[in-house]
């Protein structure tokens, strides 16, 4: 009965046909979650680089529609590979008062090189406390994805520099955390060190060959990709530290290197990659958007 009432008193509007159930699942509907990743950002108090993350940051927070969190990607203060404690301290205090007077977005972060002490032993353990974080490598779900923050900074064989990989205690870490995630969940990555890039191509004078290190992308590439070649829902890895902007798509897993905040360390663009963040719209289905933005 209220029904038939309901639709007598909308009378000709009836004639226009019903939009099926099914049709509107199909259709785009609003994001699940809108992040925008920002790495490398190298924060010193030199070349006005405070004032232009301040720019960075309220550019993030006018974002429309809003960002939910930020993903840190690494690289937050310039570099404290060669720098003594109070110089360190000054760098992740400029980091910390820009932050918590600039931005009220929640932030998740992985290590990157220059976020590490190298001089200590415990060499990470003043990054960790320094970004409030137990762990190097961990993980959270937000609005239906499956976020996996993985530690990709690891020192060398020689024990002398730095090489991206995993090691053996963090891939048995990674390759039971996505058996244990729900198959219909989807996965989204974040490293410092790319997993899987084409910007380490681009390089100048090449006569017959190309010139790859270990620190420029990730050296167990292969096992990696073999581990998520297994688990169809990861479907994005996200990364920053060449300081280049690109995009791979490799067994329907999408790489992507989101340039740098500070571009060319704050000194311009980074060959043709401008200073930016990335901007990604995740769905429920599994399918995202995502843009870098030049802010």
């Amino acid at each position: 009965m209220l029904r038939r009432t309901l639709f007598k008193r909308m009378g000709g509007l009836l004639l226009a046909p019903a939009l099926p159930l099914s049709s509107m699942a199909a259709s785009k509907a609003a994001p699940a979650l809108r992040i925008a990743h920002l790495t490398d950002i190298h924060l010193k108090d030199k070349f006005d680089a405070p004032r232009h993350l301040r720019d960075c940051l309220h550019h993030v927070q006018s974002q429309k529609p809003a960002v939910d969190f930020i993903l840190n990607g690494g690289d937050l203060v310039f570099d404290m590979n060669k720098e003594d404690l109070a110089t360190n301290e000054a760098q992740w205090k400029l980091v910390k008062n820009v932050f918590k007077s600039e931005s009220s977005l929640p932030m998740y972060s992985v290590l990157g090189n220059h976020d590490i002490w190298w001089k200590e032993k415990n060499e990470k353990e003043y990054a960790l406390h320094q970004l409030e974080m137990a762990k190097p490598y961990y993980s959270f779900v937000k609005g239906g994805w499956k976020f996996i923050c993985l530690d990709s900074v690891h020192l060398d064989i020689d024990n002398t520099w730095y090489i991206g990989k995993l090691g053996e205690e963090q891939f048995s870490w990674l390759e039971n955390e996505l058996n244990k995630t729900d198959k219909s969940m989807p996965v989204c990555v974040l490293s410092h060190i790319p997993i899987l890039t084409a910007t380490l191509m681009i390089e100048d004078n090449i006569v017959n060959k190309w010139t790859m290190l270990g620190g420029d992308m990730h050296t167990d590439t292969a096992s990696i990709i073999s581990l998520f070649y297994k688990h169809p829902n990861v479907k994005l890895c996200l990364s920053g530290h060449i300081h280049l902007r690109d995009k791979v798509v490799y067994n329907n897993v999408t790489y992507i290197c989101n340039g740098a905040v500070s571009g060319a360390w704050w000194e311009g663009n980074r060959r043709e990659t401008p200073p930016g963040y990335g901007v990604i719209d995740l769905y429920a289905d599994g399918s995202f958007t995502e843009q870098y933005v030049n802010y």
